[in-house]
């Protein structure tokens, strides 16, 4: 048995696509590093695993359907390449079979898909699917063709060699892990950020994260609960480099000098300079943010614009147009949305205004701010802050 592994996107990617299948293939060992039997190898648009044993798929299958970049996987029988394909013929006929077998079907209806990719193969794909099928019909009784709405479909592939198989595995998409530069993710112990530093990282952008902690006003619970996060995301990211920002003081001055209703826009404005201070530190190419339009009041465009306004570089918002449903979904499937209902609150929750501004204007939030000493402030936090690296 061999594992076959398509790729979307770096199809389309030209002279650069040779680099980003290394990054994937790279990604892929990765996966697979349970696995020490496990080998890699790298076909014509196609990736092949083989060296697993049957009781050890479940588990690489489930690794690799974390791993951006693919888009789908099938278990394959490999055959040789013979004039009259009857290695292949045999193969998807016993497959056949044996899902007669299984499902406890006695008649049931079949298609056979064929992709050929060796066009030096003499017969089309046309001709290749009727072969196989005629095939089919002869040595499998109880099977007839639909090729509209079968119970059954067969896979097809004339590659380097010939492939069979009966199913498809979704993979997770987008690009390979470290294709796309590298981003600063602001990590809160809620559901939105977890679920945006996945969105982009799909994208193949390496994740570093940056968190607030207020203590004694948030728990070290709250502390762990973020590591948690950033564990449970790495096992489809990567590696992530963490930043643990001491941010008490900052909260508490604001608090004593700063109008309420402006509280929160101000400490988002001081995050966002941390944040890109971190960044540019760690050649982070922008910041992204779980964000999404007008769900709190510091979210609002007004709201978004005055505290994108202090930061010197892109933030990106993955989920700017989600609902919270659309949200808690997302952070279900990927893993994320159990850890981040653990009761432990983060600095956000601290000095809460009753009534908080949703309209600001930025000259008055910056005339409010300026009792503070902004860059003093600033560049304590980043000193102060404790950097880890978390992984899977």
């Amino acid at each position: 048995m061999v594992l076959l592994l398509r790729y979307g996107e770096i199809h389309l990617k030209g002279l650069n696509r040779p680099h980003f299948e290394k990054l994937l293939r790279d990604a892929v060992r990765r996966a697979l590093t349970p696995y020490p039997q496990a080998k890699v190898s790298r076909g014509t648009g196609r990736f092949y695993v083989t060296g697993l044993e049957d009781s050890e798929l479940p588990g690489a299958e489930a690794a690799l359907r974390r791993v951006f970049g693919l888009h789908s996987f099938s278990e394959a029988v490999e055959t040789e390449k013979t004039d009259d394909l009857l290695p292949l013929k045999e193969a998807l006929a016993e497959m056949a079979r044996e899902w007669m077998r299984r499902e406890g079907r006695e008649t049931a209806t079949f298609k056979v898909e064929t992709k050929r990719a060796d066009k030096r193969f003499p017969a089309t794909s046309m001709q290749i699917s009727a072969d196989i099928g005629g095939y089919v019909l002869e040595h499998v009784p109880g099977m007839t063709v639909d090729v509209h709405d079968p119970d059954l479909r067969l896979y097809a592939e004339v590659r380097e060699k010939c492939y069979g198989y009966t199913g498809i595995i979704p993979g997770a998409g987008g690009l390979p892990p470290r294709s796309s530069g590298r981003a600063m993710l602001l990590l809160s112990g809620g559901i939105d950020s977890p679920a945006a530093g996945y969105l982009i990282a799909k994208r193949g952008v390496e994740l570093h994260a940056v968190h607030f902690h207020s203590f004694p006003f948030t728990s070290e619970q709250a502390r762990q609960k973020v590591v948690d996060l950033a564990r449970i995301l790495s096992s489809m990211t990567g590696p992530i480099t963490l930043n643990v920002v001491p941010f008490t003081e900052i909260q508490t001055k604001i608090h004593t000098d700063c109008p309420p209703e402006m509280m929160v826009l101000i400490m988002r404005r001081f995050m966002m300079r941390i944040a890109a201070a971190l960044a540019g530190a760690q050649e982070c190419a922008a910041l992204v943010t779980g964000e999404s339009i007008g769900q709190v009041a510091s979210q609002t465009l007004a709201s978004l614009r005055v505290t994108d306004c202090v930061a010197d570089m892109p933030v990106f918002r993955p989920l700017i147009g989600f609902d919270k449903l659309d949200i808690i979904a997302l952070a279900e499937s990927i893993g994320t949305y159990e850890t981040s209902i653990l009761p432990y609150e983060d600095c956000c929750t601290v000095f809460v205004p009753k009534h908080p501004l949703t309209n600001p204007h930025e000259d008055r939030i910056a005339k409010a701010e300026s009792v503070l000493p902004i860059d003093e402030l600033v560049q304590k936090a980043v000193a102060g802050t404790e950097t880890f690296r978390v992984t899977p």
